[in-house]
């Protein structure tokens, strides 16, 4: 029985900056079973709480508690394990980790801090790693493309050269990794197999949630090509929209 739902944002709730066709009655449908849902982002060039707000904006009934971000994953990890981490990212995320962290740093976070990537950051992190701090990191995503279609460096290849020079493994707090549905399955006390995960991205979304324990179904939306439903492994659905997803699973769950 689906008690619950995780949910990709970009790609599945909306694309180019609107919503797609019937996604914010998707989630005023879910929110009318009861059932508890979150909404799951990798994304490290924004804070929580301007996803909120993008969100809100578009016309999504949401509150900022159902949005779980990958930074936000890694604040709760670097807390839990009473890390003091050296930070390489986005400005645009200092909000998530400020004020909390003193000392210094027995860490490094990596997410994707374009021009802040300098010779000297990830020297220091170098450093700091040689010296047993563990590598944190949202992905290992290679590179991602902006709107205008052009084509940019994301963290993962900084993430992989650290890991190279140091001889460490990282830890991936965000998608695919096991640790991040979990995460999100703990915030609505559910065992992961009674949580569904739908997204657009076989890999981070589909295969990860399986990996971890969910359910899954990939939506025809978003970063979906034809021929990637042939990629999937277990037991995962696969619908057109993502109203026919949840209102499939809401009627299987009575």
């Amino acid at each position: 029985m689906i008690k619950g739902v995780l949910l990709d944002i970009s790609g599945v709730l909306y694309l180019d900056n609107q919503p797609l066709p019937g996604a914010i009655q998707a989630l005023e449908h879910l929110a009318q079973t009861g059932r508890p849902y979150r909404l799951l982002t990798n994304t490290s060039r924004n804070s929580s709480h301007q996803v909120v707000e993008k969100l809100q904006r578009m016309g999504f009934p949401i509150d900022a508690n159902v949005v779980l971000t990958a930074p936000l994953a890694i604040r709760a990890y670097l807390q839990k394990h009473d890390l003091t981490p050296q930070l390489i990212i986005h400005p645009a995320l200092a909000s998530e980790f400020s004020g909390r962290f003193k000392g210094r740093p027995n860490a490094v976070v990596v997410c994707d801090a374009g021009e802040h990537f300098t010779y000297d950051a990830l020297n220091k992190a170098f450093q700091h790693l040689m010296t047993g701090a563990p590598l944190l990191a949202v992905g290992d995503n290679r590179y991602f493309r902006t709107e205008d279609g052009a084509l940019h460096l994301d963290a993962g290849p900084f993430i992989r050269a650290l890991a190279y020079a140091a001889g460490v493994d990282p830890i991936y707090l965000g998608k695919p990794a096991p640790a991040f549905f979990q995460m999100a399955c703990e915030t609505m006390g559910l065992p992961p197999g009674e949580v569904l995960m739908i997204g657009d991205d076989v890999e981070a979304d589909i295969l990860g949630a399986l990996n971890a324990g969910l359910k899954a179904a990939l939506v025809k939306t978003g970063k979906y090509q034809p021929g990637d439903e042939n990629k999937l492994t277990g037991h995962a659905g696969i619908g057109d929209s993502l109203f026919s997803l949840i209102d499939n699973a809401t009627q299987v769950g009575k």
